[in-house]
């Protein structure tokens, strides 16, 4: 399929100005231009993020009334639970109010449930058993917003409710005790972007805050700093956008990841492959977090909270261990439905959106299989995995969809669902699976059209061989951590002539370019498919990194896209 190339305009005048000021490059300056940092002050404060720029916590609606409940069930000495999501924002949500207060000698419950029997969020049979142990307040870690039946069940119990979560919110707010979500309206909190883990590390600061005031800390007061590394997990695993507060919480996360005390951590890292030094964002998304959620997905998420707040070595090895072996798992049965949902689709689909569901699949992996097939078919995706009378289903939208508008416009056939623009889940009887689909599809092929479902290439900019040094390659640097909203910088050679390709792996493309007089080897992760390419003409598009090998430091190129006679949109 054919792509469309865009680039950014070049600012001259602005990046003159950033340049001189900043003691940047002009190339550099225009990748901040890009992501709207116009202004140096800005731009200065984006290459430099402390935490002291972190907004004040009780802008957050409802933080006030939660702080205060929390505070009185504390002086009353009620039993309090953690009721958290089993993926990996809502489990490393649960583990930092599960660790917080253990740490300032409140002890306080947690209840996960499970993916397959439970689904997602509060469940009634999960309140009665917490209001059967005496828990008298509930606090949910990254769930609850969508759950209006299940907190008013809990309330007629006698049981409290405190909502911290990111989800979309209906009209109406749930019953909660408090409700906060820097979604709802009305709420004077700057940022929305928030992951659950961010709206949890919100509550313990603000938490802190008010114990510090009321005299209750006797000796040092709690060091919110060292929990930062679970916050920068939960956050970068959601795919939250990665700047404002999520860009301070994750630029300082990893730096306490790279020397992290905690055993379940140290072990993980381990198992994964990350060996000592400098952690980026990538090892969390495509090394820690897969083996995470792979609890959740094939089994239950307590596996992973447990290994989350282990203070034990050898139970931490053995609980890695565990997550490694059910990574390896996952990634089986996940292929192996991919395997099956393609042949379902055969050439494909007339429709601008698929719909398809089993009873063969594993409701664990059918979420990434709906984002295998959108990056394949650039169309917005649900898989639903059916089971008895009831099916659980998985949506991915596109840039130009939201999925969860989608599901929204349909949620007559379905029984819950919830999530965000790029994301969702849903349940939904048997008997109302096709009507769900055709309404659907229905739907998303009234919305968008063939033009919007495009994929396209964004470029930041276009440059020569000559550009990319180890100068450019440091201070993109300066740019991480890298995500949503925070893309890692593309640059295009826009007349690259490619001399040889070889297959490396199984599945990369290796091979050397040449432009104007200069040459450089490059490394194509995943474009395997694209063997034998060579020629003159090509738009190569890549991201510089350092290639660092036998003690030699030069520039490395990891090329992205490679197409012949690009036509360059602005």
């Amino acid at each position: 399929m054919k792509k469309r190339w865009k680039v950014s305009p070049a600012n001259k005048a602005l990046q003159d100005e950033l340049a001189k000021r900043l003691h940047i490059l002009p190339l550099t300056a225009q990748l901040l231009i890009n992501r709207g940092l116009v202004d140096c002050d800005t731009a200065f404060s984006f290459l430099r993020p402390e935490l002291k720029s972190l907004h004040d916590p009780y802008l957050l609606k409802g933080m006030d009334q939660g702080v205060a409940r929390i505070v009185e069930a504390m002086e009353k000495g009620e039993k309090m639970a953690v009721y958290g999501d089993y993926d990996v924002d809502g489990t490393s949500s649960t583990a930092l109010l599960y660790l917080f207060f253990r740490e300032i000698g409140v002890e306080v419950s947690r209840y996960i449930p499970d993916r397959m029997s439970e689904g997602y969020g509060m469940n009634a049979e999960a309140v009665k058993t917490l209001k059967a142990s005496g828990v008298s307040l509930i606090i949910t870690a990254d769930c609850g917003t969508s759950n209006h039946e299940e907190i008013a069940f809990a309330r007629d119990l006698g049981v409290d409710v405190i909502v911290t979560d990111h989800h979309e919110p209906s009209e109406e707010n749930p019953p909660a005790s408090a409700f906060i979500n820097p979604k709802q309206k009305g709420c004077a909190f700057p940022f929305k972007g928030l992951a659950g883990v961010g709206v949890a590390f919100n509550l313990v600061m603000a938490l802190r805050m008010r114990l510090r005031k009321a005299g209750y800390f006797k000796g040092d007061v709690p060091n919110l700093k060292r929990y930062l590394d679970l916050v920068a997990i939960g956050t970068v695993s959601d795919m939250v956008p990665l700047v404002d507060e999520n860009r301070v919480f994750v630029r300082h996360g990893l730096k306490v990841l790279e020397t992290t005390a905690r055993p379940g951590l140290i072990a993980l890292k381990d198992v994964a492959g990350i060996k000592p030094g400098k952690v980026a964002a990538y090892h969390i998304a495509f090394h820690l977090a897969p083996r995470l959620n792979a609890a959740g997905r094939l089994s239950r998420a307590e596996v992973a909270f447990k290994l989350l707040v282990s203070e034990d070595a050898r139970e931490a090895a053995a609980l890695a261990a565990n997550l490694d072996s059910e990574n390896s798992s996952r990634q089986k049965i996940e292929a192996a439905t991919l395997k099956e949902a393609l042949a379902m689709l055969g050439d494909g689909t007339d429709d601008l959106g698929i719909v398809l569901w089993s009873e063969k699949w594993h409701p664990g992996v059918i979420g990434i299989v709906a984002s295998r097939l959108v990056e394949r078919f650039s169309k917005p995706a649900v898989m639903i995995a059916l089971e008895g009378e009831e099916g659980k289903g998985s949506a991915r939208g596109v840039r130009s969809f939201s999925i969860l508008e989608g599901i929204r416009a349909c949620s007559a056939h379905l029984k819950k669902y919830g999530g965000h623009r790029a994301a969702a889940g849903l349940t939904v009887e048997r008997g109302k699976v096709e009507g769900f689909r055709s309404e659907l599809l229905k739907y998303i092929n009234s919305t968008i059209t063939e033009d919007d479902l495009v994929p396209e290439v964004n470029v930041d900019a276009r440059v020569t061989l000559g550009d990319v040094d180890l100068r450019l390659i440091s201070e993109i640097a300066t740019l991480a951590p890298f995500g949503i909203s925070n893309r890692e910088p593309l640059l295009c050679i826009p007349d690259a002539n490619i001399i040889k390709t070889e297959v490396v792996g199984g599945r990369h493309l290796r091979f050397r370019l040449a432009q104007k007089g200069r040459a450089a080897g490059a490394i194509g992760f995943g474009l395997a498919r694209l063997h034998p390419v060579e020629g003159d003409g090509f738009a190569v598009a890549f991201s510089p990194y350092l290639d660092e090998w036998g003690g030699a430091r030069k520039p490395g190129l990891r090329i992205k896209e490679i197409e012949q006679g690009v036509k360059f949109l602005t």
